[in-house]
């Protein structure tokens, strides 16, 4: 679907680029904006369930803030009044804080989490919550508390998770961000399904502090969710400083944000596959095309035959949250009986790991950084996959088969974990589309730190190949 000319558009579809650009000028308020996203919260949320807890009494005294502070010429940054939405593992004071979970259904936090202060100290306006997977540790969003979150592309089909929420109200137009989270994928293969831009940074590019307990460390980072790169950069900047109770940021020290306007000409690696790892033949073809789109728009593009780099830490990296999952209800006293049956399952596989099985898996992340720290001396930029499957049925957990062969609950996300486990930036960006609409997304993983130049290389292929204008039929 194309996108009408801006004036024509309603307001509930301009992007945060834009709708600053409005508010400086005066053409339109934030009280204005929100209104219009609002009634499109109410005609379109109860179809695909993406915001769980809705604030528009909060949304609404914050947005008549930043519409004084725009009149009056005093506005914090380009964020001031753009609508958001925070997703539901990350607290904000006075809003029930769930993690997809009965042990959370009665918690509300007293105070904002880093990130959260941080965007609203910025001016944003914050809607409410997103759905997500039960404690954010499965690809698929439904939960007990709030059930299913569809795809708004196919209300039959998952949106992907466990940022599925945030990825469903970015794409139907319910505000033009989302703040995520990502310990294993959870931003980019759901934005792949949704035709969004995904943004995992570097461990302590975006500092966190405060919060839930952190199942995945420092390894699950806030992860930007857009329609657009500048979008994504907008909001990424509002975190970006180091925080002194965020160790991992101190590194960032005087290093501020701000992306490449032009990447230059790169060393591109494309990975079809990882080891035997089977993948949907059309999905494999449209990252092809895009590697030769690289090439085309002047970088030095390689083609991976065989890569088994991530083989390990895929057979291993659940356990470091199913021991945190673990952990946590011990020191919570929390009652097991109110987990899922995939919750009480990974509770259990945590419980259950020795120490020896951390050391091990602390000994593959090791293995892992030095076999990346040897194949990005020699490429700048990897370019796979963002996920191995389509959308699959919402009353799946996860497809049971690609390309026909069968495979397991990661199956569908081989090609995300890695990164975390690496600590490496990251971001998915749509590249096709199925025979039925619905959207593809490739990966793009830089070098640690490298955040600026792969977003300016993100940035260039939109530019190459632009999406965001297009709308799922809701």
């Amino acid at each position: 679907m194309t996108v009408p000319a801006a004036n024509q558009n309603p307001l509930w579809r301009l992007s945060a680029e834009a709708l600053g650009a409005q508010f400086s000028t005066g053409s339109l308020t934030p009280s204005e904006v929100l209104e219009a996203v609002l009634e499109r919260v109410t005609a379109v949320n109860p179809q695909i369930n993406a915001i769980v807890t809705l604030d528009a009494a909060g949304a609404r005294v914050a947005a008549a803030a930043s519409t004084s502070r725009w009149r009056a010429g005093r506005a914090l940054g380009p964020l001031d009044g753009v609508p958001l939405t925070i997703k539901d593992n990350l607290e904000v004071g006075g809003l029930r804080c769930t993690w997809g979970s009965p042990v959370f259904a009665q918690h509300v936090p007293p105070a904002d989490e880093l990130p959260v202060a941080r965007l609203r100290a910025a001016g944003a306006v914050i809607l409410g919550k997103t759905n997500c997977s039960e404690f954010a540790m499965v690809g698929h969003t439904n939960n007990t508390v709030f059930g299913v979150t569809r795809n708004p592309w196919d209300l039959r089909l998952t949106a992907g998770g466990s940022s599925g929420g945030a990825v469903a109200a970015v794409a139907a137009g319910l505000g033009p961000l989302a703040l995520g989270t990502d310990g294993g994928g959870s931003t980019r293969r759901p934005a792949a399904h949704t035709g969004l831009v995904g943004y995992k940074p570097s461990v302590g590019r975006l500092a966190r502090a405060g919060g839930l307990a952190p199942l995945f460390l420092q390894y699950e980072v806030c992860g930007p969710i857009g329609r657009t790169v500048a979008d994504v950069m907008l909001l990424a900047r509002a975190l970006a400083a180091p925080h002194p109770h965020d160790p991992e940021s101190q590194a960032f020290l005087n290093r501020p944000f701000e992306p490449l306007t032009d990447p230059g000409r790169l060393r591109i690696l494309h990975v079809p596959t990882f080891g035997r790892a089977p993948v949907d033949p059309l999905i494999a073809a449209q990252v092809e095309r895009a590697a030769g789109r690289f090439a085309a728009l002047g970088h030095q593009v390689e083609h991976a035959s065989q890569w088994d780099i991530a083989e390990e830490i895929n057979e291993r990296w659940m356990q470091l949250s199913q021991c945190g999952l673990a952990r946590m209800l011990q020191a919570r006293s929390a009652d097991r009986a109110l987990l899922s049956p995939v919750a009480q399952a990974n509770a259990d596989a945590g419980a259950a790991l020795p120490g020896t099985t951390l050391v091990a898996l602390l000994e593959s992340m090791a293995k892992l950084r030095r076999a990346l720290g040897e194949c990005l001396s020699h490429h700048d930029v990897l370019l796979t996959p963002a996920t191995a499957a389509w959308p699959w049925p919402v009353e799946h957990d996860f497809p049971d088969s690609i390309a026909g062969k069968r495979v397991g609950p990661r199956g569908h996300a081989v090609f995300t974990g890695f990164v975390n486990a690496a600590g490496l930036p990251a971001v998915a960006l749509p590249c096709g589309q199925s025979a039925a609409g619905l959207p593809n997304g490739l990966q793009l993983v830089g070098r640690w730190a490298d955040d600026a130049r792969l977003c300016a290389l993100a940035a260039q292929w939109e530019r190459a190949e632009p999406w965001h204008e297009r709308w799922p039929a809701l």
